[in-house]
């Protein structure tokens, strides 16, 4: 059974041509994930909802730009990504 906080940890999988080549090529998927996940929350809870095995979690953090729109200032929101290193057999399904 899968626990609930796991859906709370990873938000979406990024699909984009870059990364649906590197999962083809390297095995290496990447997930939108909440902005306080460390590396074990994320391994944890993709293991949990996937069942998979997971070798190696990279995490990147792209913080928000401000802009200017006319008189008013706004600040788009921050961003965390996890690229994540499957084991020798495993797969996401994700499409």
């Amino acid at each position: 059974m899968v626990n609930a906080a796991s859906y709370d940890v990873v938000k979406r999988p990024l699909l984009t041509e870059k990364n649906m080549h590197r999962a083809e090529v390297r095995n290496e998927y990447t997930f939108e994930v909440a902005l306080g996940a460390n590396k074990i929350q994320i391994r944890t809870a993709l293991e949990d909802i996937y069942d998979v095995k997971i070798v190696r979690v990279n995490t990147s953090t792209k913080t928000g730009l401000t802009r200017r729109f006319g008189w008013n200032w706004s600040k788009d929101s921050s961003t965390k990504k996890a690229m994540v290193k499957l084991a020798e057999g495993y797969k996401f399904d994700l499409l």
